[in-house]
C-alpha cells in the first residue's frame, strides 16, 4: 500500500510516499532554518507562508523522486498537531483536498506519535513491544508501545521539553539556532564533567528541564558578575551530560520494570550522538537492544507521517474532513 504523507508541523515543508509503512520511495524536506536563523527562532507568521509558497512544490517532487503519479497512492496522511497553528493548516489543508479530490481515504496524525514511526522506517523488520522515548524541542514523552495503535504514555515533561532547554541555554550561551545541534557540536570540545547541574527529583517517569535550564542560566550569570573565566564548551558538555543521563536513566529502568528488552528513541534530540552513545553503551550492559533512527528521520519529516498513516489505515482508522489544526495536543495512551 502506498501512503502519501504530508509534515508542516514547524518550518519544515515535507512530503513522502511510503510503502507499506517501511519502504521510503520519496522524502522530500524544505527547511527553513537559515531563514529563521537570524531571528533565534521560528517565525510563525513566515513559517506558514513560506509553506504555503513551497507545498505543492515539495508534493510534486516527492512524485517525481519516486517515479509515481497521484494516481498511484491508496491513502494521504497529514500532521494535524501539536504544531503551529498556521504551519499546519497549510499541510492538512493540502491533504485533505488531494484525498478528497482522488476519493482517498484521509488520516489524521498526531505529530508526536509520527516520531515513533521512524524507527520501523530505519529498521523494516522491528516489531512491537517496544520502550520508546520521544525527545524533541516541544516533547519529551515516555512511552510504552505495545503493538500498533495500542500504547501507554507513562512520563511526560512537567514544563520545557529536552529540546526546549538545549534552544534555550544556546541562545542564552549565544551559540545560536537550532540549539540542540549547536551545543552537541561545542560539548565536544568542553570537559563534561566541570559541573555538576543538579537533577529534579520527579515522580514516576516523568520529566522536568525547567530548573536544570535556571540553575545553568544562573551559574553562567553568576560567573560573569564575579568576573571568573570559564569556557562555554565546558557548560554546553556539562549540560548537556546531565540531559542525557536524565534521559537514559529513566528510559533504562522503564525497560527494566516492564521486562521490554528493546528501547527505541525518536525525535529530534534523538540525533544527539551524545545520547546515543550513552543509550548504546547503557543498553549493551543491560541487554537490551537498542533502536535509533537514521539522522534523516529524526528531524521533522513526512516519510515518518506516511508510516504512521499506513498502520492506521490498517486498523480500519479514517479520519474526518472535519479533523482541524490543533496547535496544543498531547499524545494520550491508546487501545486498540
Amino acid at each position: 500500500m502506498l501512503v502519501l504523507g504530508i509534515e508542516t508541523s514547524c518550518d519544515e515543508t515535507s512530503a513522502a510516499i511510503v510503502e507499506n509503512g517501511r519502504k521510503v520511495l520519496s522524502n522530500v524536506i524544505y527547511s527553513q532554518i537559515d531563514i529563521h536563523h537570524q531571528f533565534g527562532g521560528v517565525v510563525p507568521e513566515i513559517a506558514s507562508r513560506k509553506h504555503v509558497e513551497k507545498i505543492s512544490y515539495v508534493v510534486d517532487m516527492a512524485f517525481k523522486q519516486a517515479g509515481l503519479t497521484v494516481d498511484d497512492i491508496e491513502g494521504v496522511a497529514a500532521t494535524y498537531g501539536p504544531g503551529l497553528v498556521g504551519s499546519l493548516l497549510v499541510g492538512l489543508s493540502f491533504a485533505k483536498a488531494l484525498s478528497f479530490s482522488k476519493k482517498l481515504p484521509f488520516v489524521a496524525v498526531n505529530h508526536i506519535e509520527g516520531h515513533i514511526y521512524a524507527n520501523f522506517i530505519t529498521y523494516p523488520q522491528l516489531m512491537p513491544p517496544l520502550i520508546v522515548l520521544v525527545v524533541s524541542g516541544g516533547h519529551t514523552n515516555l512511552i510504552v508501545l505495545k503493538d500498533f495503535e495500542e500504547y501507554e504514555v507513562v512520563g511526560k515533561t512537567r514544563d520545557d521539553a529536552a529540546g526546549e532547554a538545549f534552544d534555550k541555554i544556546a541562545r542564552y550561551l549565544g551559540l545560536g539556532y537550532p540549539g540542540g545541534p549547536a551545543i552537541n557540536k561545542i560539548a565536544k570540545l568542553g570537559d563534561e564533567d566541570k559541573y555538576k547541574y543538579p537533577i529534579a527529583d520527579v515522580e514516576g517517569y516523568n520529566f522536568s528541564f525547567s530548573g536544570l535550564k535556571s540553575a545553568v542560566i544562573n551559574h553562567v550569570h553568576g560567573l560573569w558578575q564575579k568576573g571568573e573565566e570559564f569556557k562555554v564548551e565546558d557548560v554546553a558538555a556539562s549540560f548537556q551530560k546531565t540531559v542525557v543521563n536524565i534521559l537514559v536513566e529513566k528510559t533504562i529502568n522503564l525497560s527494566l520494570e516492564t521486562n521490554i528488552k528493546k528501547i527505541a528513541v525518536a525525535g529530534g534530540v534523538a540525533a544527539n550522538t551524545r545520547l546515543r552513545d550513552e543509550f548504546c553503551k547503557k543498553c549493551a550492559e543491560h541487554s537490551i537492544e537498542f533502536f535509533v533512527p537514521d539522522f534523516n528521520y529524526c528531524t521533522d519529516n513526512a516519510a515518518m507521517i506516511a508510516s504512521c498513516g499506513y498502520f492506521k489505515l490498517q486498523k480500519g482508522i479514517v479520519s474526518s474532513y472535519r479533523e482541524n489544526a490543533v496547535p496544543y495536543i498531547s499524545l494520550v495512551s491508546k487501545k486498540s
